[in-house]
């Protein structure tokens, strides 16, 4: 991987590696041959159902930011109760740590006690300890004999967290000072539903399957560094396990890899969870920001930077994520390559998906914030390349899998494809019995076709 930096950014990442370096002195007690398809064809026509979905659980998770270094105009006052706010924010969600190391992009990475992280804030898991691991669904195929992998930067620090332990990415000031709002830090932004696709910027091209009910879905997601135009853009790919009447009630279960420069203040794509119960309104958050998502692992950072990542006409990379229903306690669990059991969301936490999903959704997601000109975003979606270039050139996902009501990995039946800009960023869906079900998607944003 190879990261292009200008002088300037550098010696403010050294600044901010200063200034973590004292913030983690003062809190360190408190604190991855062409193939031959048969391609789908977009669908030209798509429900309104689908719409309806698309503008709840596609919900922007940068805005324009009001609470910049550079815009801010408070009264001294104004700016001390902020400044206090925060930090009584970071002092329950920054738990007091057993370890404590600087990843080599500059990430805190806080070792912290696994009945001590802020899942279990929450009022259901006070007390409580990580469930044990639950049984693989059947089907799921064991690869306990390949050699560990790393997935993430901060493991090449040659540091690592003690079992008991989870390793948490540390929230600065800096992060809750890049969101949109101070109260709504770590959350997607609630938006009104719509129909027409056009209208809040939100673009996007995913493969969907729904009129079951599914218990998990699994997928083998490519992972790219996409360029993102702007500070309120992002870029993202992930998939979605959902359930809910797609307004208040919605409910959905996220996972994936994604490029924000106002959440993570860089350009490294990161690995993130994502939940709500509530169609994003007051429930649910990014990653381990709430009591929420309980982690049992002591090898992988949520929110942590992915590494490496895939090459135009070089290596390909990618990363496995199966998210399943344990049929004994009902809490949906998440694993993260070959193996990797991250953690759960308990059952409670939810409404509908207590019970099972209604659709599962994989792709990918931009924001196209438009520049003051009126030209689309150059921000990219997957490697920015589209989908009919193939492989080592667009980005991928495949063998998409859901988990029936037996608890059993099956491919996918009448697996749907849609991209809302389809000269922008585009999709094409195909089965071979290599790669099962698959589709190629992505694209440049502005080009020609796409003024």
């Amino acid at each position: 991987m190879i990261w292009c930096c200008l002088d300037h950014r550098r010696r403010q990442r050294e600044c901010t590696q200063q200034v973590q370096r004292v913030m983690l002195e003062e809190t360190r007690n408190i604190s991855y041959l062409k193939m031959a398809s048969t391609c789908f064809k977009i669908s030209p026509i798509i429900s309104a159902f689908v719409f309806f979905l698309f503008f709840v659980s596609f919900v922007c998770p940068v805005q324009s930011v009001k609470f910049n270094y550079t815009n801010q105009k408070l009264r001294p006052g104004d700016e001390s109760k902020k400044l206090k706010f925060i930090r009584d924010h970071l002092m329950k969600i920054n738990k007091p740590s057993v370890k404590t190391f600087q990843s080599p992009d500059g990430d805190i990475i806080d070792c912290v006690l696994s009945h001590k992280q802020p899942a279990f804030d929450h009022p259901q898991l006070k007390g409580q300890k990580p469930l044990d691991p639950p049984e693989r669904p059947k089907g799921y195929i064991s690869k306990t004999d390949i050699f560990e992998e790393n997935f993430q930067l901060w493991s090449n620090s040659n540091e690592y967290c003690p079992e008991g332990t989870v390793p948490i990415r540390r929230t600065s000031e800096e992060d809750v000072l890049r969101a949109s709002s101070i109260r709504r830090f770590g959350r997607k932004i609630k938006r009104p539903i719509r129909r027409d696709s056009s209208s809040n910027g939100h673009e996007h091209a995913v493969g969907y399957v729904s009129g079951d009910e599914y218990y998990g879905a699994k997928a083998s997601i490519n992972v790219w560094a996409p360029r993102v135009a702007n500070q309120y853009e992002f870029s993202l790919s992930q998939l979605w396990v959902i359930a809910g009447s797609f307004g208040d009630d919605l409910n959905t279960i996220e996972a994936g890899w994604q490029v924000s420069p106002e959440i993570y203040g860089d350009s490294y794509p990161r690995f993130f969870t994502y939940w709500t119960s509530d169609a994003y309104q007051a429930t649910g958050c990014y990653n381990l920001l709430c009591s929420g998502f309980v982690q049992t692992n002591n090898k992988i950072a949520i929110g942590a930077a992915i590494s490496p990542t895939s090459g135009y006409n070089g290596g390909q990379f990618d990363i496995s994520l199966l998210v399943w229903k344990d049929p004994k306690h009902g809490n949906w669990w998440l694993e993260f390559g070959n193996g990797i059991l991250v953690g759960y969301w308990p059952s409670f936490l939810f409404t509908h998906l207590r019970d099972k999903a209604s659709m599962v959704q994989f792709g990918g997601e931009i924001v196209n914030s438009r520049s003051s000109t009126g030209s689309h975003t150059s921000t990219q979606m997957g490697s920015g390349h589209f989908a009919g270039e193939g492989f080592g050139k667009a980005s991928y996902f495949r063998n998409l899998q859901v988990v029936d009501w037996d608890n059993s990995l099956i491919p996918l039946s009448n697996l749907r494809v849609l991209a809302d800009h389809p000269n922008c960023y585009d999709i094409q869906g195909g089965i071979n019995r290599v790669w099962g079900n698959y589709f190629y998607y992505g694209g440049p944003g502005k080009n020609p076709k796409c003024p």
